[in-house]
């Protein structure tokens, strides 16, 4: 699940904005289309073969030429109300079982707007000489709009997108929040006129992923789905879980939100997610020497706005010159390393960096996170989370509420707080073309096998209590993992990968109330 650090560039705040919104309840998103108007669709066989173009990215160049992966693309309707229409390609990978195959595992990362096709050939490295390796063929999938999939979602070429992450939009005055706007504004039809117009956009959300699940689960031959989602991953996982719930075989869903929640109530607690993510991080730093941020972990925060707030001002030098590091970044950076506590020593440096005027740490902690490569390309990994986020959540088009977010979201994480005021501009989704699809819920379920909701007590994208929450709005089993991370499925916690492997070969669930710590 990502921080909106996009929205840090596009709106007057740092928004944190979650974009996983569950489908509606008795609308379409919650009911599975007619398998008659499908048919080709659902009968469709994939035509395997390399995966070189399919990669996106230098590292998915460098993985995707490994001979044991293959890939194809799945055709499905763009809009599932004119499935005679315009249709859309799915890209999947796969690596095969290596032994007696149960069916496929399919895997999300989240984001949204994250390629599954990358995360498979990263799962392939963990899970090599595991029984899940040996049972399941390995698939990862690129969402409609996201990645190698098309038509792909995209709003900004690359100079476009150093001039956005260089915008503070911090002016809280009349004349600053109509700039900003005029901006969201801009943003917004760019996406509409570079991604293929007004239907690519409406039919973007979850609503319709997860009817491309359902049609790519019956062309990889699988009688039911066996997932594992992470973040909004699991937003995709429980929302099949409502559309096709008598085609479950299993669902692992690692870093979850509560499908109840509003989308302002979710913004805030992810904010004091990160900012008790922070205050964990500066409490390690303080032990240990020449901390950048002191050795009082309490007066952190505000060491960390003495540090970054001049940013605002005047930018700090990176890369020997020939960048610059922005406050958004700066920011942006700092979120980076907190999804994970083994990048703390890496915050550290950048933070150290910028106390001597060195933003070269921070500016490159900001690059992975906006998805730019070594060769300043950048992937549309965040143009996908605006456009998915803007169909998928409750749309803000009131400036009165979207103040009171800002100042709520201040109050709940200060150490992101850029002190200049609130300046409530309404962001790029206030404008969107397209209208919302989804809206808080609770899932309904009925026939659903049990399902295995593994949540982290210190995850900051994703606060532990929304765990908690799916778990029993599944009906499901709940495993708590005791830490400071953004999911922790099949990452080296042998409790946590030892009982997921378990649930999904097995279908055996770990016992109620297991809690898992690091070894």
């Amino acid at each position: 699940m990502r921080w909106t650090s996009f929205a840090a560039a596009l709106c007057s705040a740092v928004l944190l904005l979650v974009a996983c919104t569950q489908a509606t309840t008795g609308s379409a998103a919650a009911v599975a289309p007619d398998r008659a108007q499908l048919a080709r669709f659902y009968d469709q066989k994939l035509s395997w073969g390399p995966c070189a173009d399919f990669a996106t990215t230098a590292g998915d160049r460098q993985n995707f030429a490994d001979p044991k992966f293959d890939c194809a693309r799945l055709e499905v309707p763009l809009d599932y109300n004119a499935p005679d229409g315009q249709t859309a390609q799915i890209a999947v990978l796969r690596q095969r079982a290596t032994g007696a195959r149960i069916g496929s595992l399919l895997v999300n990362p989240g984001g949204p707007g994250a390629s599954g096709a990358s995360l498979a050939a990263s799962l392939s490295g963990r899970i090599a000489q595991t029984p899940l390796a040996q049972r399941f063929d390995l698939v990862g999938f690129d969402p409609r709009g996201v990645g190698a999939s098309t038509p792909t979602i995209d709003c900004l070429n690359d100079a476009e997108w150093e001039v956005e992450r260089a915008d503070l939009d911090v002016d809280p005055s009349p004349a600053g929040v109509a700039q900003t706007e005029a901006e969201n504004r801009q943003y917004a039809n760019r996406c509409s006129q570079r991604s293929g117009g007004v239907p690519v956009l409406a039919n973007a959300g979850t609503r319709d992923v997860v009817k491309d699940v359902d049609i790519l689960r019956a062309a990889l031959g699988d009688e039911k789905l066996t997932y594992l989602g992470y973040s909004y991953g699991t937003r995709i996982g429980s929302a099949y879980a409502e559309a096709f719930p008598q085609n479950v075989r299993a669902l692992v869903l690692d870093g979850a939100l509560d499908p109840t929640e509003t989308t302002i109530d979710r913004t805030v607690k992810q904010n004091a997610g990160f900012q008790q993510a922070f205050d964990a991080y500066a409490a390690d730093c303080a032990r240990q020497p020449n901390c950048p941020l002191g050795t009082n972990p309490a007066k952190a925060t505000a060491a960390f706005q003495a540090l970054t707030r001049p940013l605002i001002d005047k930018p700090a030098r990176a890369e020997g010159g020939s960048r610059t590091l922005s406050y958004p970044d700066a920011v942006t950076g700092t979120i980076q390393a907190l999804y994970l506590s083994q990048l703390w020593p890496a915050l550290s440096r950048g933070l150290s960096g910028l106390a001597t005027g060195d933003g070269t740490i921070l500016l490159r902690l900001a690059d992975i996170y906006n998805d730019r490569g070594p060769d300043g390309h950048y992937g549309n990994g965040i143009e996908a989370f605006v456009a998915i986020s803007c169909v998928d959540e409750q749309r803000i088009t009131d400036r009165a509420q979207q103040a009171e977010l800002i100042r709520r979201s201040n109050e709940a994480a200060p150490f992101r707080d850029d002190g200049r005021g609130i300046v409530p501009a309404l962001d790029p989704c206030a404008f969107w073309p397209a209208p919302p699809t989804s809206q808080p819920h609770v899932p309904q379920v009925e026939g659903l096998p049990p399902t295995l909701v593994v949540s982290t007590t210190g995850d900051p994208a994703t606060p532990y209590q929304a765990g908690v929450d799916l778990a029993k709005a599944l009906k499901g089993s709940l495993l708590t993992f005791e830490g400071t991370q953004h999911t922790v499925a099949l990452q080296g916690v042998p409790c946590v990968d030892d009982a997921v492997a378990k649930y999904l070969i097995d279908a055996t669930l770990p016992p109620p109330d297991t809690v898992c710590r690091a070894s």
